[in-house]
C-alpha cells in the first residue's frame, strides 16, 4: 500500500504496547526521567511523556539527499523526553546526558551562527519551522534521557528532532503534526539552524515506524510502502557494531556527499541525480571526470546503484526471498565502500575502525549472513545480519576487537514519534 501520509495508533500509544517484554526496565528508566524533570523544574502534576526512536537505514546510502529510494526501520532504541507547558516564553530543556540546559527564548527564533552543530540549534529550529507551519508554540520545560547514543549511527540527532516535534504537537497542537510533516520540520532544523544538509531519510524513519521503504522522489510528498517482514521468522538477528570511532570534525565529510552529487547533477542540467538520465550520464563520463572530479564521479555511480537496489531490496523481502535480499545489502555495502567511499575520513586515515569491522565480518559471515556499512559513515558502525545460530559467536568475536557492549542486537519499533500513555 503506497501512501504519502501515516498515522501510527492516531501518534499516541500505550506504555505496555510500546515496550512490550521490556516494560519493567523501562518502567525505572521512566522513574529516573521523572525525577531528573523534578529535579530541575520542581513537581509537575500535568507531566507527559513522548518516545522518539533511532532508526537503522536498511538501504540506499546516502540517497535521499538526491530524491532517490530508501529502505528504513525504526529500531527499538529511544528518546524519551517528560514535558509540561510553563506558561512562559520560553523553552527549557534538559538532558539526562547533558550538563548544560538549554533555554530557548521563543522571542527570537532566527538562526544563531554560535548555536550551530549544538541541541540548542535544533530546538529552535524546530519551533520557527512549526510556527512559520501554522502550529502553535508555547513555552515548555523538558527533561530527556536517550538510548540512542551520539555517533551510533541509529540517528541520535533526528530522534531527538523528532521528540522536540512530537512534544510541540501534543502540548500546544492536539497531536495534529503527522509523522511525515513532523520529519519535514525535523529536517528543517537540521539542514538550516544546525547546519548539516542531511536528507529526509533518519527523521522519516524515527517519525514514522516500522520497517518501510521510502522514495524521496517530490521531498514534499514522499511516498511511504509499508514493509511487512519479521526477521525472526527467518531466525536472524539485526546486529549494529560500533567501531568506536572518532566523529569529531565530520560534517564536512557528511556534506561533501550531496554537494558532489549535486555537482554531477548540475553539470547534466538537473538539481539532484534523481533527475538525471543515468544512460546520459555514463554517456558523458570522461567529460564529468574532468570537470567533477573522479570522487564526484563515483559519488554519482554509487547513487545510481544504490537508488535501484533500495527498491529491489524491498521487493525481495515483500515476495519472501531472503537470500536475495542478503546478497543486495553486501552489494550495497560494497558500492558504498569502493564508490561512495564513506568508511573512513581521508583528513585520518589512520583510523579505519569501519573497514576493519566489515572485514572481519566478511571472515565470519561469508556464505551465511550480510554485512555493509551502516548509517553517514566516515566512523561509528557496521550493520549485519546474522543467523541466530552464530549470533551468540558472532558477538563474541566483534566484541573481542572492538571491546566489551559494542555489538548491539536490535528489534524493529512499528510506531514512530509518540505520545506515550503511562
Amino acid at each position: 500500500m503506497n501512501i504519502s501520509r501515516w498515522e501510527v495508533n492516531g501518534m499516541v500509544t500505550k506504555f505496555a504496547e510500546l515496550y512490550g517484554h521490556d516494560a519493567d526496565v523501562q518502567k525505572a528508566r521512566y522513574e529516573q526521567i521523572v525525577k531528573g524533570y523534578e529535579t530541575c523544574y520542581g513537581a509537575c502534576n500535568n507531566l507527559e511523556f513522548f518516545s522518539a526512536p533511532g532508526r537503522t537505514e536498511v538501504g540506499g546510502n546516502h540517497t535521499d539527499h538526491n530524491h532517490g529510494c530508501v529502505l528504513a526501520a525504526a529500531v527499538n532504541l529511544d528518546i524519551v523526553a517528560a514535558a509540561a507547558p510553563n506558561g512562559e516564553n520560553i523553552v527549557r530543556l534538559k538532558s539526562l546526558e547533558y550538563e548544560k540546559m538549554d533555554e530557548i527564548d521563543l522571542s527570537d527564533l532566527s538562526v544563531q551562527e554560535q548555536e550551530k552543530e549544538k541541541s540548542a540549534s535544533l530546538i529552535r529550529g524546530v519551533c520557527a519551522r512549526c510556527r512559520e507551519l501554522g502550529y502553535q508554540v508555547g513555552g515548555f520545560n523538558a527533561y530527556t534521557a536517550t538510548q540512542v547514543l551520539k555517533g551510533s549511527g541509529l540517528s541520535s540527532s533526528a530522534a531527538f528532532e523528532v521528540a522536540v516535534v512530537t512534544v510541540i504537537s501534543h502540548l500546544f497542537n492536539d497531536g495534529k503534526i503527522d509523522p511525515v510533516e513532523a520529519a519535514q520540520i525535523a529536517q528543517y532544523a537540521e539542514n538550516v539552524y544546525f547546519g548539516k544538509p542531511s536528507g529526509l531519510m533518519d527523521q522519516t524513519a524515527s517519525s514514522v515506524g516500522g520497517f518501510t521503504a521510502i522514495d524521496f522522489h517530490d521531498p514534499a510528498k514522499p511516498v511511504l510502502e509499508k514493509v511487512d517482514f519479521d526477521l525472526d521468522t527467518y531466525e536472524y538477528a539485526l546486529c549494529i557494531v560500533d567501531t568506536g570511532g572518532n566523529h569529531a570534525d565530520l560534517t564536512g565529510d557528511y556534506a561533501s556527499i550531496p554537494v558532489e552529487m549535486k555537482s554531477v547533477a548540475k553539470l547534466l542540467g538537473a538539481e539532484v541525480l534523481r533527475d538525471v538520465d543515468e544512460s546520459v550520464f555514463w554517456s558523458k563520463l570522461g567529460e564529468l571526470r574532468q570537470k567533477a572530479g573522479d570522487r564526484a564521479v563515483l559519488r554519482a555511480m554509487h547513487f545510481f546503484s544504490d537508488n535501484r537496489i533500495a527498491q529491489e531490496e524491498a521487493a525481495l523481502l515483500k515476495k519472501g526471498d531472503f537470500e536475495g535480499f542478503k546478497a543486495k545489502i553486501i552489494e550495497s555495502g560494497r558500492s558504498s565502500a569502493t564508490r561512495l567511499q564513506n568508511v573512513f575520513a581521508c583528513s585520518n586515515p589512520s583510523e579505519q575502525g569501519l573497514s576493519v569491522a566489515l572485514a572481519v565480518s566478511e571472515t565470519l559471515l561469508a556464505g551465511k549472513g550480510a554485512w555493509r556499512v551502516h548509517g553517514g559513515g566516515f566512523a561509528g558502525t557496521i550493520q549485519a545480519f546474522v543467523p541466530k545460530a552464530f549470533l551468540a559467536e558472532y558477538r563474541e568475536k566483534m566484541e573481542a576487537v572492538f571491546g566489551e557492549g559494542t555489538c548491539h542486537v536490535l528489534s524493529i519499533r512499528s510506531a514512530g514519534g509518540v505520545k506515550v500513555e503511562i
